[in-house]
């Protein structure tokens, strides 16, 4: 197995796809780092939990409670973290072969052993944090001490970090206890959950359907209650377009509102970690535990994570709410009509509402310039090694990222500054922007992404996405909150755009939308 030090990690640098090419294919030079709790082993690839899943049925009751319930009766000695975990083990027992959520768990006996401190340290008097002996799912592209982080690439089917990324630690430091790993892309390209490893995960409204990604395992293991919460990360909207997919809530943060550490681009703002939730209570409060300053990360924010954890009521009387008209871009029209029937809830709550959207020119340029300069950094070295081994997506990003030149990425980056501040300027007059996450419904889990929407062709893997990644390209916080079902029974999302910096304002009026709609209390028939 492949192994890595923290050190070797921090000389190199990661960033969710942009990290998973290289690293694994070091060989270690030191150890000087580890996990918060110890390592712990890489389960088998199979998910079932042999002695927990043939146990007679019991209620589910625990693995659909709201996480910060979950964590209140833990804390107050009601729910003990063993009840938490076995209940969890068995739901993914049932449930996870029906749609390939958790590729990599942990083995049973490991955590029913974390779960036995965890309350052991409770009877002591002692609190671990926020997430005292709560089960995590972790993204298979953020780096686990002891647990197999394959990026959902061949080359990596056997990688076992020695480290904890900084979420990792985060979620760990906070009395988390991860379960295991959720599926991605191929080093989280594209937004559709399949990989040559592990294969699909599938939509649980739909098992025909594709859930989206990059965070698409995570997303659906929420969805048919195998964890309480999951993290992701999001450079195009796979923090946004998995929630959409699957109805529960994600937020793509601020850049430098979670740290990306270990990571080689350090000043770059495309690519962000956050939580994935049920609701938006809940992905409040996760990323209470993710958000905070660290002084390794020369974007980060330096805010404590604290504030997300405070009660999301308020008032929206008066508040400008911007309803997009079309972005110039083709919708499916179920996706289109659902999004445009919410002015009338946000009217409810008090909002003002105005068809009216910034002026998004160049965004598209913007956003694909630096992703191929981000890609062929991560995997230009790899090319001519591995080259046979690394998908078409990889190999065009590479092509394109080798013809930028220095001053085509000046003006692109001079374009990209324009947009952020048109950007300021619309939100000056409007407090948030509402608009949908994707452009389509799930579609076929076969089919690795859509060629053409509404009878327009679509130039590469990546333009289906362009209602997700042009927020990306501007940088503002933005989440996918449950609003609709299609015709055929498929989740549908809405997108809240904030100010620069305000992801507690989205978070709000997030809470605020869900509590006047509920749809988000569906769950999939496969649970």
């Amino acid at each position: 197995m492949h192994k890595m030090s923290r050190r070797d990690a921090l000389k190199l640098g990661t960033n969710a796809a942009v990290s998973a090419a290289i690293t694994p294919l070091l060989s270690a030079k030191s150890a000087d780092a580890g996990s918060a709790n110890g390592p712990i082993e890489a389960g088998p690839t199979s998910t079932t939990s042999p002695s927990l899943a043939n146990t007679p049925d019991s209620s589910t009751d625990i693995c659909f409670m709201r996480a910060v319930d979950m964590a209140r009766l833990i804390r107050e000695k009601k729910l003990s973290a063993r009840e938490v975990m076995a209940a969890h083990l068995k739901q993914i027992g049932r449930v996870n072969s029906k749609v390939n959520a958790i590729v990599t768990l942990v083995a049973e006996e490991q955590l029913m052993a974390q779960a036995a401190a965890a309350d052991e340290s409770l009877a002591k008097g002692k609190l671990l944090g926020p997430l005292h002996g709560m089960p995590v799912g972790v993204k298979d592209l953020h780096e686990t001490a002891g647990i197999r982080t394959t990026f959902g690439s061949p080359l990596h089917r056997d990688f076992v970090p020695d480290f904890d990324c900084r979420v990792v630690q985060r979620e760990k430091a906070a009395g988390g206890i991860v379960i295991g790993k959720t599926n991605v892309p191929e080093f989280g390209l594209g937004s559709q959950t399949f990989n040559p490893v592990f294969g699909a995960t599938r939509n649980p409204y739909d098992l025909t359907k594709t859930c989206g990604g990059s965070t698409g395992g995570g997303a659906v293991a929420l969805a048919c209650g195998m964890v309480p919460l999951a993290d992701g990360s999001d450079m195009g909207g796979s923090l946004r377009n998995p929630p959409n997919f699957c109805n529960v809530v994600g937020i793509r943060t601020s850049p430098g509102r979670v740290p990306d550490i270990p990571t080689r681009l350090g000043w770059a703002t495309l690519s962000v970690s956050g939580p994935v939730a049920r609701n938006v209570t809940d992905c409040a409060f996760f990323l209470s535990v993710l958000a905070g300053f660290d002084h390794h990360s020369p974007i980060s924010i330096d805010q404590s994570g604290e504030q997300f954890a405070r009660p999301l009521e308020r008032s929206f009387k008066g508040v400008r709410v911007a309803m997009f008209k079309d972005l110039g871009l083709p919708w499916d029209p179920e996706v289109r009509s659902a999004v445009k029937a919410q002015g009338k809830v946000f009217e409810s709550l008090g909002c003002v509402v105005e068809e009216a959207e910034p002026d998004f020119t160049d965004a598209n340029e913007c956003f694909v310039a630096w992703r191929h300069w981000s890609n062929e950094l991560a995997f230009g070295d790899l090319l001519a090694t591995h080259g046979d081994q690394l998908n078409e997506h990889v190999h065009w990003h590479v092509e394109e990222g080798r013809k930028l030149t220095g001053p085509y990425l000046a003006r692109v980056e001079a374009k990209r500054t324009a947009l952020f501040q048109r950007l300021c300027g619309f939100k000056d007059e409007f407090d948030y922007f509402i608009l949908p996450v994707n452009q389509v419904l799930p579609f076929d889990v076969n089919v690795h992404y859509p060629t053409e929407i509404a009878g327009v062709k679509m130039e590469n893997y990546i333009a289906w996405m362009k209602s997700a990644y042009y927020i990306s390209a501007a940088g503002n916080p933005a989440m996918s909150v449950p609003c609709a079902f299609s015709q055929s029974g498929l989740p549908i999302g809405l997108q809240i755009v904030g100010r620069h910096h305000d992801d507690w304002g989205v978070l709000q009026l997030g809470y605020a939308f869900e509590q006047a709609t509920g749809v988000g209390r569906r769950r999939p028939g496969v649970v």
